[in-house]
């Protein structure tokens, strides 16, 4: 069966929202004009608003883009790997390869959007902790895999887990972005490796005899 055509407004609608993207990202919603977002796209006052009933609305969509690209990113990652510990140590590598790429972008969307929606813009706030909420059910399942398969301690506290990498991640994507020094990001994300090596149990070493 062959692949239906976007029809051209939903087209259009989606190249505003990837042009938005990274003006939103960096500037914040309150700090993003009209004028940001016709020279981004190319397009007229006229064009944007015709596909958006204004700019929260764009805000919305576009918050909503950056957060499934960063769970699709995550996500491949945890799938390439095979085992429970090997799927929650991806998490951390998969953001260390992302790094560069966030930092020009404006850095981490999530973190971003919280700092500014918090008390100024409910729906997003609301977005906002449900992508945390996301992440952290994501982790949590993955360190409850892990125990029921005997790759992390029986005592691993799953939810207490997410919420430190969670809070690793972010505050060391703030921490680089405002100083511009990679080393607080690089430093959480060894930190997040550290606890998860550290609740996994230990894997057998294979013995090798003193005949052979």
């Amino acid at each position: 069966m062959k692949k239906p055509i976007p029809h051209k407004a939903n087209r259009t609608r989606q190249f505003i929202i990837e042009k938005a993207a990274p003006v939103f990202n960096k500037k914040g919603i309150a700090g993003t004009s009209l004028s940001d977002l016709t020279q981004a796209t190319g397009l007229t006052k006229g064009s944007i608003y015709g596909n958006f009933k204004d700019k929260d609305d764009v805000a919305v969509c576009v918050f909503q883009y950056n957060v499934d690209y960063l769970i699709s990113y995550l996500g491949g990652a945890i799938d390439r790997a095979a085992t429970a510990t090997d799927k929650l140590l991806a998490i951390p590598r998969a953001y260390r390869k992302l790094y560069k790429t966030m930092i020009a972008y404006g850095g981490c969307p999530i973190l971003n959007t919280a700092a500014e929606a918090d008390d100024t813009h409910q729906v997003l706030r609301r977005m906002t902790v449900e992508a945390i909420e996301t992440m952290k059910q994501t982790m949590v399942d993955l360190v409850e895999n892990g125990k029921a398969s005997g790759e992390f301690n029986d005592k691993s506290d799953a939810g207490k887990m997410a919420e430190v990498m969670i809070a690793l991640i972010e505050g060391g994507s703030l921490l680089s972005k405002v100083t511009g020094k990679k080393t607080y990001m690089m430093n959480a994300l060894e930190q997040i490796e550290n606890l998860i090596l550290s609740s996994a149990v230990p894997r057998p070493q294979t013995i090798i005899s003193a005949k052979s």
